[in-house]
Order: C-alpha cells, then structure tokens, then sequence
C-alpha cells in the first residue's frame, strides 16, 4: 500500500488521523500536514515537500476541494514536480477505505467509499419504520 498523505486547513488532517488510529490502530504510512493559520502557500508547500521528501509514491486526500492545501498539491501535479493521486473532500470513511483495501490487496475506490459513508441516519429509520408496516 502507498503512504497517505492528508492535507487540510488546520489541524483536521492531524486529528482524522488519530481518529482513524482509533478504529483501525496505528498508521506509520498515513502522514498528516496541516496548513496553519500564520502560513502562506509557499510556507505550506515546504511542510508538504519536507514530508514527502523519502517517499517514491503516495496518494493525497485534501479536505476541500479549491482550498490552499489542494491547491498546492494540485500546482505540483500540473507543474511536472510530483506524480501522485489527489483526491478533495476527504472524510473517515475514504481514509477506511484505503486502509482496508491495503489489508484485502484490492485497489481502493475512495470515492465511492467516501461516499457510502455519507448517510441520512433519519432516513435510515423512516425506512425501517416503512419496513415494519408491511
């Protein structure tokens, strides 16, 4: 499995991590950079470049899509500089995904994966109450 790289605006790369950690246990190849407030692009873009700087291959989850640390890594995929999958709109489930995939040697659908785990719980219910009255 590659190495994940997830970026964000804050520290919520950092804590998805740990969250993720939470239910699948420790990840040495998921690598967290988060944009801080008092940083800029090119401040950014040396985290990114000093965190990637030993690993041949990866894949990068960005939390939103047009946002600074998707931008930066988009400008590195355009400018020849790196060759890697980018992905936007990250969420736990896409982060599961990968890491499952790893475990079964399938190739990840992160999209699909990311949204599967979007769901309307209400929903959920209203059907089974629509179930329970046939």
């Amino acid at each position: 499995m590659k190495p994940l790289i997830l970026v964000s605006h804050g520290n919520l790369c950092v804590e998805l991590k740990k969250s993720v950690e939470m239910i699948m246990g420790p990840q040495d190849d998921i690598y967290a950079v988060p944009l801080l407030p008092n940083e800029g692009p090119e401040e950014y873009l040396a985290k990114v470049k000093e965190t990637v700087a030993d690993l041949a291959d990866y894949t990068v989850l960005a939390d939103l899509y047009g946002g600074t640390p998707c931008n930066v890594m988009f400008k590195q995929l355009v400018a020849g500089k790196a060759n890697f999958e980018l992905y936007a709109g990250m969420n736990m489930a896409m982060v599961i995904e990968y890491l499952n995939s790893g475990l079964l040697g399938t190739t990840p659908n992160l999209i699909d994966g990311g949204r599967k785990g979007i769901q309307c719980v209400n929903d959920m219910l209203n059907q089974d109450d629509d179930d329970d009255d046939e």
